[in-house]
């Protein structure tokens, strides 16, 4: 019992049958999939609430027991654990529902706590209030879904073109609700329920609340009503009803009543219709198909039906409405009538005989009155198309069935006719007993055929086209009706129109008229009623004279009345004296003429609304001339009334451009005047009809404003109006009030919408006018309420958005458009937020416009009225959306924020967003569109708004994108879409979307949808939610095929499993993944639409005014206004002169309209290539994002290899297909090239991760060779296929192919320094993957040919900065893995190298401009870095070397001036005002960047030209010399930093192999002069050097370790101070090369040789040596300490190093961090890195340290050596060979350093032997003792030891075995054996 009592929270009266509804209309409405097994099971479910329709539960004691112990027991709910305590006051307030609505007490508990849960939707009301709302709301879904179940019936009426399953289901289904006595049930809660009842119920138990909700309350109870009425309307449309049915329906129709008007209720004329249905016979004659319907049909089948009816018609009591029991005993009679006529009819024949009498019965009983009174005056009648086709088919019926009944009304109207013109002339009053029933039947047919809703043109059945008829000129051309016989029918009505006019009583007049006026609506109508009128006069001239006309309805007889009016009248037009009487007496016109010429006016201007023909037919008559007779009589003394028909008729002519022109002039000339009597009347028909004509007058096209005349007249028409107005009092109808602010709010809106153009007209006129604009009037104070509410009260009209759509709509656009001044956002966000109550009435209205659950299916239904609200409603939300995009572009607080349910008064960032109702959080539109677009997001089929209202899904994915991108909305929206709605994986898993009706708006929607999802990846990721991001990731690159559960959600073992799960690269049942399926979804290809064919105009100039109409659209397309432009063009052709343009202007305009479809074609192109556009740039952010910013563990490097591949095979597939948009190719490049970038990491990281022995047989890593060369293949074919444009995109794809190319590129591996490997086992050792790999993408870059490589050598020679680097960068690489020289053969054979060459001259004036102090465009510099790069890599080889040197590279390098501009001074050198980001180095760095590539390149041209070294090293020597002051500079510079030393460091190794007295013997002639100013450059850059080894080996050493460590910070010290001391070390190598170099060069033998040291080999430590003095032997000896303590320093570092490296998993953390320190940027960096990243890194940082190590081992060996040499040279030259002077003579004197240096050189240079007793005639005996003691000491036996264990743990592997161990042993035998 206890389950059997729970709860149901979502209310069994209203939750359930919310979901019957939606089922109902899913399947019949909306024909979803899958919708009928739905509908079968929810039919199942809820038959009882068909069978006991409207029934509650019964109340229990029992219930009410358990509800009253619910606030101490509690109570169970369905779906909760436990039970819930409720408070007192809901049960009290549960036993009052109860009560009201005698229902059982659990379901009005269950209403109450529904209404509780709703109460958000619901601002301002209690749950109580709710809770009625949604009791009457569970009855409309009832009757609703019941009368939808009715309509999809199987029947005669009418068909939906549903399935035969759903229509035999609901047939079947409704079928045993009719045998369950439906109809009564129907008909009596139509009785029982009342609006009036239920209010007064409902008012006592205070269930109403405010005016809105009793009006919602109100309308669901008509609804409901309706509904019902509706149920058995649709019911006898489709079969009809028993007999116990019918006869209980007529019983129910004799107790109805009227309307005040005297007008049935629509829920009453449904009924009514229903009847008539019932009683209908009419669908036989279309022949049936099938003869089932007259099986099915009682009144030919059962006698007892027809019998029963009859009996309950004709003998029956009177109905409360006589007039309706007329117009039910009418249609009985013609059914009876009609069945006589068929053969089942002889059965029935004692009741057919009685159709005469009825039919009589129903004329006395005022049958055609009360059909135009009582039914066309119902305002239901017009919104129901059936309604109109039984009401044509009951009159036509009556005419054609009853011709006899027509002939007798004819002819009492004859007869009553003459009574009255007896009576008239006899002077008494004429008999009261006359009826009046063919008038009665001629204003019906008048006024049913007038109203036109459905556009049926129902009337043509009264217009039969004889063959005279199709002869005239007028019609026959435009109908084209094939001469056949028309139907029987149609015959006996024509003849009925024709007939009534012969000899036409006065009587008959009016009416005979009012009914043509009816026949004419419609376009064909009108014609066939102007020829009548037109067939009907007497020819032109005939009997003119007598006044006589052949029938007095006819054009000639009306115009001749007209003209004759007009010139009576003329004559009485009052004289100036008279004129000061206000109204002088009308006199000529009497009443009943009057109305006969208002009555023929209004038939003219219906004619001529609809033909154009007749409108110029009668204009251009020259006897009747219409215009100039009716302007007369407007200025002569007649009624208003007649006046305002006038002014309709012309204003009718007036739309024609060719009558409106001439009909404006003719205006001014006559004066309207606007009378008063119509305010104090208190009627408008004149000024209605003035402004009617004045506005069709302006909306004609060819009309243009000019005449100031005319303009003065209108303005003093309007103050004519204005006058008027003033008398006008607000009593009219609510209608009409309505109506008015509709109109005041759309002037509001057009005044905003032309403002613009207006100001910018205002301002060029140049007029001292001062106006305000409309925002601006609109933020005044109003006069009213005194303050400023203007834009508040606009904005109210929303709230009534259910009930005036229409104001609401205008009252949204009036927002938007003021919603553009971001400075009255703000005031307007204070302004709606001032008043609390106003504030929370506001944000209600626009919620509720973004919730108006307008039946989207309508949007293409045929029902006008319903297809006209649904769209007013879709446009509405899409302004307010609109309204929402521009303010949140705007700075806050905006009333985007506001009304998105965001802080206003305090910073954005600090809300909290909450569930409706949860903390008191209002529902706000942010609620409305998640509501929207999660409705149906769980099922397969996916959000139900992305088909049914693309455009505003499209909206709704952009306002949450935009607040997910706003870094202030950004944190709230994006916690609140994750944590309550769960937003982006339940739209995610339906992508991609698929609309091929509207392919646009669907791109759009996965655009920012996809936005959002990279926006949440890249939060997610940086905030560590794993869970969150690892989901997502799941879902988007899942490929293994999975079903959703029936709930829709994935089950939690699936969400467990990680992305490796779901990647099975290679199982069969793979689907493609969701990132794969976008890109499927967007198509690349895109045709063009054909070029222009014109006769008549100019291509070139309407291209050239299409560009000039084009203009941004809302989605930001640039697209072409076509109205304007159609604007244009038609001007450009009424311009046109001469009878030829005349004859010409069809075509003209036929070529015109061509030009219009073409431009919307371009626009369609243009939008769609933009959809794409945008659709791809967000597939490429989501897959960059997921790449790029997602944890890399998340992926591991296997799959994320493999979805590399296939994305980047895919893009490529679909962009190399033929038919591809160009526009789309730079989007794709650029994912190409970060997708390479992310597999060349990918793979790389794999293989760090796996150490240096990494890679599989069959390829790289996870990812085959094979699938390596396909994209290699692709990316090739990419770029070929871009041919000579798209540099820029080419850019992208020579990055990708850079990266690409880096996977190949052996990673660096530690030097161990273990004995190498024969020369032998490297030739023999099997190829690695690296080289393998390289050699075959070589041969498919070879495969390609010259084509490629034209491409590439023409982007690196021209074109875009950007392009030309990267296209460098390439040939680089390429010529770096070139073993075959192809591709240098090409760069030299082709001449693109020369031109490289050439271009560095042009290179230098841009280099130049870039040593200024201010920061500069630092494009040449990256330019030239690239170009001197490649240049250096062809350099390396011998051939590219020779080739450069014979394209003259040294000698444009010689000239170029940039590398004379060293930066002196020392603000220049720093760059004061430097850069604050630090991106643009300071100008001395700036120098380096260009100085430091050309001297490398430089050294690798003197080391590959080996053979033509001697032509090399004289060139570079030139550039030294001609630039020597700079290196002069540089060698001598104070500064140590990095960039100095790598200076000194490659200047030095230039120098040592170019400044050398060799260089001079080239060969060829050179005069002494230059011989001797060469040799001068060289010695001084020998002495330099020298004295630079001083001040790197002497003292300054310490100073400049100390330098370094204070300029470099701390992060960067280790390695920079690493990277500063290889430079030093190199530099000493360098110089000491230099030594050796020069001592060699000058002799083979000791005693000839060259001495550089002057003989003391005292340490000079203490003192610095001054530059100018000659260094003495001792430096060499300090150096070879240094460098042999470093080496041991740097050898237990090594061995360091390596050890770390072996273990580094088992490294700990804090050792692991401070290696990762050197390669991370930041301090937090490393914190963020990942355990496994931190491993690579500290691998990475081992290898680095190792591989620096082994160099500077390799230096300071080689150091160790050539000072060995060097000191073993001079001591054997001073001990051995040198004869010592006079002993006074000091080793000291300066003059001997100067003299010694210099003159020993010039003496080496000239004559190797010539003056050496000169340069050393200095040194004394005692300096020689000296120097050999001091050896002694210095080279002792521990440095001996030292040097000795050098060689065995370093030289015996790398270098000149036992080469130290000789040196040494010489040594020391010099010091101790020296000569005697």
């Amino acid at each position: 019992m206890a389950t059997q009592m729970a709860v149901n929270s979502g209310a069994s009266l209203w939750g359930p049958l919310k979901e019957l509804w939606e089922a109902v209309e899913g399947a019949i409405w909306r024909r979803q999939p899958e919708s009928v097994h739905l509908l079968d099971l929810q039919l199942k479910k809820h038959k009882p609430s068909f069978l006991t329709l409207f029934k509650n539960p019964m109340k229990s004691a029992e219930q009410r027991e358990k509800v009253r112990k619910a606030s101490t027991e509690g109570i169970a709910i369905q779906g909760q654990q436990g039970v819930r305590l409720l408070p007192e006051q809901l049960i009290s307030e549960a036993f009052i529902l109860s009560d009201l609505f005698d229902l059982g007490e659990l379901a009005a508990l269950e209403l109450l706590l529904a209404g509780e849960h709703q109460q958000p939707h619901f601002p301002g009301l209690s749950r109580g209030l709710v809770a009625v709302l949604l009791y009457w709301d569970g009855k409309r879904c009832v009757a609703n879904s019941l009368r939808s179940l009715i309509q999809s019936r199987h029947g005669k009426t009418f068909t939906l073109d549903l399935s035969p399953e759903l229509v035999n289901l609901t047939t079947r289904f409704t079928d045993e609700l009719m045998a369950q006595g439906l109809t009564k049930q129907i008909l009596n809660l139509i009785s029982d329920i009342s609006v009036t009842r239920e209010f007064e119920r409902l008012q006592k138990e205070r269930g109403l609340g405010n005016e809105k909700h009793r009006k919602e309350v109100s309308d669901l109870i008509k609804e409901c009503r309706q509904s019902l009425a509706e149920c058995l309307f649709a019911w006898t449309c489709q079969s009809p009803l028993s007999k116990e049915d019918t006869l209980t329906l007529i019983g129910h129709l004799e107790t109805v009543t009227a309307e005040a008007d005297g007008s049935l209720d629509s829920v009453n004329l449904a009924l009514v219709m229903a009847l008539l249905y019932c009683l209908d016979v009419s669908f036989l004659e279309q022949g049936t198909e099938d003869r089932e319907g007259i099986h099915a049909l009682p009144l030919l089948t059962e006698k007892q039906y027809v019998a029963a009816v009859h009996s309950r018609l004709v003998e029956g009591q009177a109905w409360k409405l006589p007039g309706l029991q007329a117009v039910v005993q009418l249609a009985w009679a013609l059914s009876l009538r009609a069945v006589s006529q068929l053969p089942q009819g002889a059965a029935l024949v004692e009741f057919t005989e009685a159709d005469e009498a009825l039919a009589d019965q129903a004329l006395l009983g005022g049958v055609f009155l009360f059909l135009t009174e009582g039914i066309l005056g119902s305002d239901g009648f017009s919104q129901e198309e059936f309604y109109t086709r039984r009401l044509h088919s009951l009159i036509t019926d009556f005419l054609a069935l009853m011709p006899m009944k027509v002939k007798q009304l004819r002819n009492r109207a004859d007869e009553d006719a003459r009574l009255i013109h007896m009576a008239l002339q006899m002077g008494s009053e004429p008999p009261s007993s006359l009826r009046k029933d063919l008038d009665h039947l001629m204003i019906l047919i008048g006024e049913f055929y007038s109203k036109d809703p459905f556009e049926l043109e129902l009337a043509l059945e009264f217009w039969c086209p004889s063959e005279s008829l199709h002869h005239t000129s007028l019609t026959g051309s435009f109908l084209g009706v094939p001469l056949q016989r028309p139907p029987h029918k149609q015959v006996v009505l024509s003849k009925f129109v024709r007939q009534m006019c012969d000899l036409l009583p006065a009587t008959l007049y009016i009416p005979y008229l009012r009914m043509l006026k009816g026949l004419a609506n419609g376009h064909q109508c009108s014609h066939y009623c102007f020829s009548l009128l037109k067939t009907n006069g007497a020819p032109h001239g005939e009997n003119r004279q007598a006044g006589v006309s052949g029938s007095v309805v006819s054009w000639e007889h009306f115009f001749h009345s007209l003209m004759l009016y007009h010139e009576n009248l003329r004559r009485d037009v009052p004289s100036a004296d008279s004129m000061q009487y206000r109204h002088p007496p009308i006199r000529g016109i009497t009443q009943r003429e009057l109305e006969g010429l208002t009555a023929f006016l209004q038939l003219l201007t219906t004619i001529i609304t609809w033909s154009e023909n007749a409108r110029l037919a009668l204009c251009e008559h020259p006897q009747w001339t219409p215009v100039v007779v009716m302007l007369g009589l407007l200025q002569c003394s007649v009624q208003p009334v007649l006046k305002a028909q006038v002014l309709h008729a012309l204003a009718a002519f007036g739309k024609s451009p060719e009558i409106a022109a001439s009909l404006w002039q003719s205006l001014e000339y006559t004066q309207v005047e606007l009378n008063e009597i119509e305010s104090s009347c208190e009627e408008y028909p004149l000024t209605r009809a003035f402004c009617h004509l004045i506005s069709t007058l302006v909306e004609s096209d060819h009309v243009t404003l000019k005449s100031g005349v005319m303009m003065l007249k209108i303005q003093l028409c309007i103050t004519g109006i204005n006058d008027i107005l003033k008398y006008i009092k607000m009593e009219n109808s609510k209608k009409q009030l309505e109506s008015a602010v509709l109109h005041c709010l759309c002037l509001l809106e057009l005044a905003l919408q032309k403002e613009v153009t207006f100001m910018d007209l205002l301002r060029e006129s140049q007029t001292s006018l001062l106006v305000s604009p409309v925002e601006q009037l609109l933020q005044g104070v109003s006069a009213q309420s005194r303050r400023a509410d203007h834009i508040t009260n606009i904005a109210r009209y929303l709230y009534h958005s259910s009930s005036n759509p229409d104001a609401a709509f205008q009252s949204a656009k009036i927002l938007r458009r003021i919603a553009r001044y971001p400075n009255i956002q703000a005031r307007l966000v204070g302004d709606f937020t001032h008043d609390q109550v106003v504030s929370e009435k506001l944000m209600a209205g626009f919620v509720e416009c973004l919730d108006s659950e307008e039946n989207l299916f309508s949007l293409c239904s045929d029902s006008d009225p319903e297809k006209r609200g649904a769209r007013i409603r879709h446009e509405t939300k899409i302004h307010i959306l609109n309204l929402l995009i521009t303010s949140l572009e705007l700075k806050g607080p905006n009333l985007g924020l506001y009304l998105l349910g965001y802080e206003v008064k305090k910073p954005v960032s600090s809300t909290n967003l909450q569930d409706p109702g949860v903390l008191g959080c209002p529902r706000s539109c942010l609620h409305a569109i998640l509501s929207l677009l999660q409705r149906g997001s769980e099922w397969r089929t996916g959000p139900v708004l992305t088909k049914q209202a693309p455009q505003l899904a499209e909206l709704f994915y952009q306002v949450i994108y935009q607040l997910c991108a706003c870094p202030d909305t950004s944190g709230p929206t994006m916690r609140y879409l994750r944590t309550s709605q769960d937003f982006l994986f339940s739209h995610l898993q339906h992508l991609p979307f698929i609309l091929p009706e509207n392919e646009i708006a669907a791109l759009s929607q996965m655009s920012w949808l996809m936005k959002t999802a990279a926006i949440e990846l890249r939060v997610t990721s940086l905030n560590r939610q794993r869970s969150h991001t690892q989901r997502l990731l799941n879902l988007l690159l899942d490929d293994q095929p999975h079903t959703l559960h029936a709930d829709g959600e994935t089950g939690m073992e699936e969400e467990s499993r990680s992305v490796s799960g779901f990647l099975h690269f290679g199982t069969v049942s793979k689907v493609r993944g969701r990132l794969l399926s976008v890109l499927d979804a967007i198509d690349f290809s895109q045709e063009a639409p054909e070029l222009l064919q014109l006769d008549f105009f100019e291509r070139a100039q309407i291209e050239q005014v299409i560009t000039n109409c084009e203009h941004v659209n809302e989605q930001g397309h640039t697209v072409c206004n076509v109205k304007l432009l159609h604007r244009v063009l038609v001007a450009e052709i009424n311009a046109l002169q001469g009878m030829a343009a005349i004859g010409q202007r069809p075509l003209l305009l036929e070529e015109v309209n061509s030009i219009l479809q073409q431009v919307v074609e371009r626009n369609r192109v243009r939008c769609s290539l933009s959809a794409k556009r945008h659709a791809l740039q967000s597939w490429r952010s989501l897959v960059e994002t997921i790449l790029t910013a997602c944890p890399s563990e998340l992926i591991p490097a296997d799959q994320r290899q493999l979805i590399i591949r296939d994305l980047l095979l895919d893009l490529h597939d679909k962009v190399l297909s033929e038919d591809a948009a160009g526009e789309l190719m730079p989007i794709v490049a650029g994912a190409v090239f970060t997708l390479t970038a992310q597999l060349s990491q990918s793979v790389l990281s794999e293989q760090q991760g796996a150490g240096p022995h990494g890679g599989s047989g069959s390829g790289f890593a996870s990812i085959a060779n094979s699938a390596l060369h396909l994209i290699l293949r692709k990316l090739l074919d990419f770029i070929l296929c871009t041919g000579g444009g798209f540099q820029r995109l080419r850019s992208h794809l020579y990055g990708a192919l850079l990266y690409y190319l880096q996977i190949a590129q052996k990673p660096e591996e530690p030097e161990t320094l273990q004995t190498g490997t024969s020369m032998w086992e490297r030739l023999t050792a099997p190829e690695d993957c690296f080289s393998k790999l390289q050699r075959e993408n070589l041969a498919i870059i070879e495969s390609y040919g010259t084509a490629l490589m034209e491409v590439v050598c023409r982007d690196a020679c021209d074109g875009h900065e950007i392009g030309r680097m990267l296209a460098l960068a390439v040939l680089d690489r390429v010529l770096s893995i070139d073993r075959q020289c192809q591709w240098l053969v090409y760069l030299c054979n082709s001449g693109y190298l020369r031109v490289l060459v050439e271009s560095l001259r042009q290179d230098d004036v841009a280099l130049q401009t870039l040593l200024t102090p201010q920061p500069p465009l630092l494009k040449p510099l990256y330019i030239y870095e690239s170009k001197m790069a490649l240049l250096t890599r062809v350099a390396k080889t011998a051939q590219g070397a020779t080739e450069l040197l014979r394209c003259g590279l040294v000698g444009q390098l010689v000239e170029c001036q940039v590398f004379h501009m060293l930066p002196q001074n020392e603000a220049l050198r720093v760059f004061g005002q430097r850069d604050p980001s630090g991106f643009i180095p300071s100008p001395l760095e700036r120098y380096r960047q260009i100085l430091l590539p050309t001297l490398r390149l430089m050294q690798v041209i003197l080391t590959s030209t080996t053979t033509q070294h001697q032509q090399g090293a004289a060139q570079v020597l030139q550039w030294l010399i001609v630039h020597s002051d700079v290196i002069q500079s540089i060698l001598h510079g104070q500064d140590m930093s990095m960039g100095a030393l790598q200076e000194l460091s490659l200047l030095t190794a230039i120098i040592s192999k170019t400044a050398l007295p060799g260089a001079l013997e080239m060969g060829q002639e050179i005069n002494s002069a230059a011989l001797m100013e060469v040799q001068g450059h060289i010695g001084r850059f020998q002495r330099q050097s020298l004295s630079l080894l001083v001040r790197l080996v002497g003292t300054d050493r310490a100073r400049y370790l100390k330098q370094i460590e204070e300029t470099v910070s701390p992060g960067d010290l280790a390695e920079k101070r690493e990277e500063m001391e290889v430079a030093m070390q190199q530099i000493c190598a360098n110089i000491m090369e230099y030594c050796q170099t020069l001592l060699l060069q000058s002799s083979a033998e000791a005693q000839f040789t060259l001495c550089l040291f002057s003989p003391s080999a005292s340490e000079p430590a203490d003192v610095a040596v001054p530059s100018a003095r000659v260094p003495s032997l001792g430096l060499v000896l300090l150096l070879l300490k240094n460098s042999a303590t470093d080496f041991f320093r740097y050898h237990d570092s090594h061995r360091q190093s390596l050890n770390k490296l072996e273990r580094v998993e088992q490294l700990p953390p804090e050792e692991l961090k401070e290696l990762c320190q050197g390669l991370v940027s930041g301090s937090g960096g490393v914190e963020k890195i990942p355990s496994v990243q931190r491993n690579v890194l500290a691998k990475r940082r081992l290898v680095q340290l190792v591989n620096n190590r082994a160099k500077l081992l390799a230096l300071c060996s080689y150091i160790i050596e050539t000072c060995l040499f060097v000191i073993w040279r001079h001591l054997e030259f001073y001990l051995l060979y040198c004869t010592p002077t006079d002993p006074k003579d000091s080793l000291l004197a300066i003059s001997f350093g100067l003299f010694c240096m210099r003159d020993s050189f010039i003496a080496f240079c000239v004559d190797p032997s010539g003056s050496r007793g000169l340069s050393v005639s200095r040194v004394s005996q005692q300096d020689l003792e000296q120097l050999q003691t001091d050896v002694a000491n210095s080279f002792n036996e521990p440095l001996q030891r030292k040097l000795l264990e050098v060689e065995g743990l370093y030289s015996k592997t790398r270098s000149r075995h036992t080469f130290i161990q000789a040196l040494t042993r010489r040594i020391r035998g010099l010091v101790h054996h020296a000569k005697g």
